[in-house]
């Protein structure tokens, strides 16, 4: 027997889950995705990572601003999916509508709940400095984030990663986990566990104003920021006229006065110790390397970064 499917989600995250489910024998009926938004550069119309799989795979896909309208919740209704997956979709899920399908809405988290509740569990496992982080399989809820779930794998969070690279990592292995929970759905072989309530904590969606570069404080903190916001929004400091991102950083054993350039390798002094940095953007340009970024540009040892 293979189940009906209703897939909820947006970002380049959701691609491998919607894909991975795809190729079971399980039918996805339609995907749901966030409308197309313009570019600023000419007003181009551009759809989500969703969208444009979802035409390749030629699934019906629905992008309403709205999905707790009638019209949608009709839609649904009609369609009887045996189960919603829902894979970092981006619109808030109402209890008239988890009430339709007898609340078989299956979410697939990136982070180990109850750890990070929220928006930004893979930029704040990053920015927090969290060895593990991992993916969650859970029944959505009315409560953010606070449903019984069903399977939980651990990912290691590598020196320096940033926050592209570990969720790449996560969706991948959110791919392999949601194949693994539909086989479990389609036996009813599934046992749900409760949340710890005393270990949650909140993953708050990232402001603009995290983004600005403060030197004065430690190198690891700063470093951990930095991945953690690449490469959106891309944590930035300015540099005479111009506002650069770094894309990439790394803590080194070095000492010197705050926000100095302490040599010709790009590295900046911090409160303690400094940074190394690996990867930078100019604003309007494409993001280089630390060696590309130094062939054509001069932030030379002893000045000094705002």
């Amino acid at each position: 027997m293979s189940l009906k499917i209703l897939f909820m989600g947006t970002p380049e995250f959701s691609v491998p889950i919607l894909k991975s489910i795809y190729k079971t024998k399980h039918k996805i009926l339609t995907v749901y995705t966030q409308p197309p938004t313009k570019k600023l550069r000419g007003q181009k119309i551009v759809e989500s990572p969703v969208h444009k799989v979802a035409k390749e795979l030629k699934i019906n896909t629905r992008y309403p601003t709205n999905i707790n309208l009638n019209e949608e919740l009709n839609f649904i209704k009609n369609l009887k999916p045996d189960v919603v997956i829902v894979a970092a979709y981006g619109q808030i899920i109402s209890e008239k509508l988890l009430k339709i399908l007898e609340n078989n809405f299956i979410n697939v988290h990136a982070s180990l709940l109850p750890r990070w509740r929220g928006a930004a569990p893979i930029q704040r496992s990053i920015m927090e400095m969290d060895e593990v982080t991992g993916v969650t399989i859970m029944k959505i809820v009315t409560k953010l984030d606070a449903g019984p779930y069903a399977l939980q794998k651990k990912v290691k969070i590598e020196e320096s990663t940033t926050q592209e690279e570990l969720s790449k990592r996560l969706s991948e292995v959110g791919a392999k986990l949601i194949v693994e929970f539909l086989d479990m759905f389609e036996s009813r072989n599934i046992n749900f566990k409760d949340q710890d309530q005393s270990k949650v904590t909140y993953a708050k969606k990232i402001l603009k104003t995290e983004s600005e570069i403060k030197w004065n404080i430690p190198a690891k903190n700063l470093s951990a920021k930095i991945n953690g916001l690449s490469p959106f929004p891309g944590a930035w400091f300015r540099f005479k006229k111009d506002r650069i991102k770094i894309l990439k950083a790394k803590e080194v054993e070095l000492n010197g006065k705050i926000g100095e350039v302490l040599n010709d390798d790009l590295t900046v002094g911090c409160l303690k110790n400094a940074i190394k940095i690996l990867r930078l953007q100019k604003e309007g340009r494409k993001a280089i390397s630390n060696e590309q970024f130094l062939s054509g540009n001069s932030i030379k040892k002893g000045e000094f970064l705002n």
